[in-house]
């Protein structure tokens, strides 16, 4: 079961979620809802909605940089058709893949604090439970890569993040590691176009194996 509109579990985010009604009164301001069809092989795991991307839109990884890039790539491999135009009407479509966040509502200076990840925890393991073809989970960052692994009810230090890993923390199910696809990652360097394509073809050719 997704949070409700007016989920109480995190104070701090609550109230930045009412703030953001005042101010944005059409935005979406409520927590985005996973993007994606139920019986995907692939979930892709964010950190949190960005204030103008998905806490705008409503869907996930849809209108800020970390979406032209995420959805830029997903086409490539095949795991989305269609055009990404950053808004939710685009006609966009993902194939065999989902989408959801580590933390469902937008935090302050995007960065959720270890109780709010916690908190949404509940909502993780319920969407990995629900996904009965799930063979990879695509952890973008390390606060997603651990949430991933403490969803799982698996030792986060039993496998490292590490960009461009792909372990396997339970029997037929991988999990692989990326620099998150964040304007701030590549505008440094820390994660290029090659290397994220690099990750996400390691996943196609898992799982067309």
């Amino acid at each position: 079961m997704p949070p409700l509109p007016d989920c109480p579990l995190c104070q701090r985010l609550a109230t930045m979620r009412a703030a953001n009604r005042r101010r944005f009164p059409d935005w979406h301001n409520d927590p985005v809802p996973s993007f994606g069809d139920l019986s995907a092989a692939l979930l892709v795991v964010g950190l949190a909605p960005g204030l103008q991307g998905a806490n705008r839109t409503g869907r996930p990884f849809t209108g800020d940089y970390a979406g032209d890039l995420l959805y830029a790539t997903l086409i490539r491999f095949g795991f989305a058709a269609g055009h990404y135009e950053a808004r939710p009407d685009d006609g966009l479509v993902l194939r065999d893949c989902r989408i959801t966040n580590a933390v469902r509502c937008v935090p302050p200076e995007n960065k959720p604090v270890g109780a709010e990840i916690a908190a949404c925890r509940t909502f993780l393991t319920e969407e990995i439970a629900a996904l009965p073809r799930l063979r990879c989970i695509l952890a973008l960052g390390r606060i997603a890569h651990g949430a991933v692994l403490a969803a799982l009810g698996v030792r986060v230090a039993a496998f490292p993040f590490r960009h461009g890993a792909f372990h396997e923390p339970r029997a037929g199910l991988i999990l692989a590691d990326s620099y998150h696809c964040s304007r701030y990652n590549t505008n440094t360097g820390r994660l290029t176009v090659s290397m994220f394509e690099d990750v996400v073809a390691g996943i196609a050719s898992r799982l067309a194996a």
